[in-house]
């Protein structure tokens, strides 16, 4: 049935209306609150990329020159 036709819904349903028609009617212990905005997550990264590469750069310069590496012949 690959042509088969999509139902097209009449109305859409709001939280109320889909939760009735999943669970049945909603009594008192059930409520739908408004929960405040989540606060953004990376706000107070202390470094960004950046800043981690100079750093980086700035520990790689300031080691020793021949600090313990065994030194490459070609």
């Amino acid at each position: 049935m690959p042509f088969r036709r999509k139902r097209e819904r009449l109305r859409p349903l709001d939280e109320a209306a889909a939760y009735a028609r999943c669970h049945g009617d909603r009594d008192d212990a059930v409520r739908v609150i408004a929960l405040p905005p989540r606060r953004r997550r990376y706000d107070d990264l202390l470094a960004t990329g950046e800043e981690i590469r100079r750093r980086l750069e700035e520990r790689i310069d300031a080691r020793d020159v021949d600090g313990g590496m065994p030194a490459t012949t070609t």
